[in-house]
């Protein structure tokens, strides 16, 4: 068709174009709808001709705030220790627990304080706190905080033969103290498991968590 000789097609990824020259305006829209009846409707041009580039649709700060991040990871993926100076002081709270499965055997010995080793939940106990106070020691990016209270509890669990054991750490400062409970629970665990490991290699130390938190601005949190 003599038409081409005029208009020169453009197919793009987004549509196409017609470029017309020494043609009158009624022919040209109508080679134009010859074209879209071959290629499409034509895409919405920008003044310049051209359709804009697509922008990347950024966060909105208030967006950005509800995204979970990495707090101790910095904007070029290497390990960092948090800036907790900005923050404001608060009374921080952090209860933790886990459990130590002994077995029949084991668990008998403890009940009974036979163990060769002394008094198993007593050890335990002391061993717990004095892991919370070294949490920073242990865990190479958390901070080095002054508690003001240190609880751990074991409890003997007939029923699976077992020792509940649940830590609770406090702090009045600038950043929380969930480490340190589950800290104290975890060394508490781990002493329970080396004063009956003599009496048996079936020992399991299971469900470390974190139950409940409190203070900073997240605030309260719990288990359900």
């Amino acid at each position: 068709m003599s038409i081409f000789r005029y208009i020169l097609p453009t197919i793009e990824s987004r549509g196409w174009r017609c470029f017309a020259t020494g043609i009158p305006s009624d022919s040209i829209a109508e080679l134009n709808k010859e074209m879209e009846s071959i290629f499409g409707e034509s895409p919405a041009s920008s003044p310049l001709g051209s359709n804009p580039p697509q922008q990347p649709v950024r966060p909105t700060p208030a967006a950005r705030e509800t995204q979970p991040v990495l707090t101790h990871v910095d904007c070029s993926g290497q390990a960092k220790m948090v800036d907790v100076s900005p923050k404001h002081d608060s009374e921080r709270v952090a209860i933790a627990s886990c459990r130590v499965l002994l077995g029949q055997k084991a668990f008998n010995l403890v009940a009974s304080n036979q163990i060769a080793k002394g008094d198993v939940l007593t050890v335990a106990k002391i061993a717990g706190i004095t892991g919370a106070k070294q949490t920073s020691n242990l865990i190479p990016l958390c901070h080095n905080i002054n508690l003001s209270h240190v609880r751990v509890d074991l409890t003997l669990n007939g029923e699976d033969s077992s020792v509940v054991i649940e830590g609770e750490a406090t702090t009045y400062g600038k950043t929380g103290v969930e480490m340190e409970a589950m800290t104290a629970v975890t060394i508490a665990g781990l002493t329970v498991y080396d004063m009956c490991k003599a009496a048996s290699k079936d020992i399991c130390i299971t469900d470390i968590c974190l139950q409940h938190k409190s203070g900073g601005k997240s605030g309260n949190w719990s288990r359900n």
